[in-house]
């Protein structure tokens, strides 16, 4: 799970240009939108995309869940983990 957790801090660094941030400024558990890493709706865009390319996951837009599942990297790796592999064409 670790693995994954670097996996998706490189990737937010990576997709949303984070210039002034290093994988380890990012904490597992704070919030990803709003306070913590500070991160909007367009960032949300984007980060969905990215996690699609990277671990074939997909976020629909009717999923009342996506608030959740984007609530910090501990709640990102935790979806991917469960579900890897069910989204896959």
């Amino acid at each position: 799970m670790d693995d994954i957790k670097l996996q998706i801090k490189e990737l937010i660094i990576d997709a949303l240009k984070l210039e002034d941030i290093t994988a380890g400024d990012i904490v597992d558990s704070e919030p990803l939108f709003g306070e913590g890493l500070g991160l909007d709706s367009i960032d949300a865009l984007e980060l969905g995309v990215a996690l699609r390319k990277k671990f074939g996951i997909r976020f629909s837009k009717e999923n009342a869940d996506n608030k959740k599942h984007f609530a910090s990297v501990d709640a990102l790796a935790t979806y991917i983990e469960t579900t890897k592999g069910t989204n896959e064409n």
